[in-house]
């Protein structure tokens, strides 16, 4: 899946099954269902899941927490707005997932 598909797909009530949960997770944020992106975003515990936890605290605005994501994704804390973090992280995802 590329990324114009992927932000396709957030037509749609769920999410594709082939999505990994980290980008579930950043599917259902974009779908504004911040509980269920944090759900999914703490079942693994991958330097992935990681970085959204990270973005999904940073969007929060629990920066303290989202420092602690940052630091276990082995990044910096993005400086971009949340939009573009979100961009990124997610094309990241799809190119690792191929």
């Amino acid at each position: 899946m590329n990324f114009e598909q992927f932000q396709a797909s957030l037509s749609e009530l769920q999410p594709p099954s082939e999505l990994s949960l980290a980008l579930a997770a950043l599917w259902w944020d974009a779908k504004g269902n911040w509980a269920k992106a944090h759900q999914c975003a703490q079942q693994n515990e991958t330097t992935d899941h990681a970085l959204v936890h990270a973005y999904l605290h940073r969007k929060e605005g629990n920066l303290e927490n989202a420092d602690f994501w940052y630091a276990q994704a082995g990044r910096p804390v993005f400086s971009g707005s949340l939009e573009e973090e979100w961009r990124e992280i997610a094309e990241g995802l799809l190119q690792g997932a191929k």
